[in-house]
């Protein structure tokens, strides 16, 4: 796949997201997507997730992050969007 069909997000998902069960949901649609990066809580109490693959699988998984697992009440979403690294060969949680 050419290089402009992929992208990078990296976001900060704000909210009650955390003790939500967040970090597992978005590591199961992640994957489900066949996306590479990681998602980790952060101190302040969001949620920080970096995604690359395709423009398309990155897009749902955005707006999915918009809304999150049941428990979660998402109030903002913070998003960058970059050209690819490739620097992760999988999703995973990152503690």
């Amino acid at each position: 796949m050419a290089t402009a069909d992929r992208v990078r997000l990296r976001a900060v998902v704000h909210g009650t997201v955390q003790g939500v069960n967040f970090r597992y949901y978005t590591r199961q649609q992640a994957r489900r997507l066949g996306l590479t990066g990681y998602v980790r809580n952060r101190g302040d109490g969001t949620v920080e997730v970096l995604a690359e693959g395709p423009r398309r699988a990155v897009e749902e998984l955005y707006a999915w992050l918009q809304v999150g697992p049941p428990m979660a009440e998402v109030t903002a979403v913070d998003a960058v969007w970059q050209p690819p690294t490739d620097e992760c060969k999988s999703f995973e949680v990152r503690y």
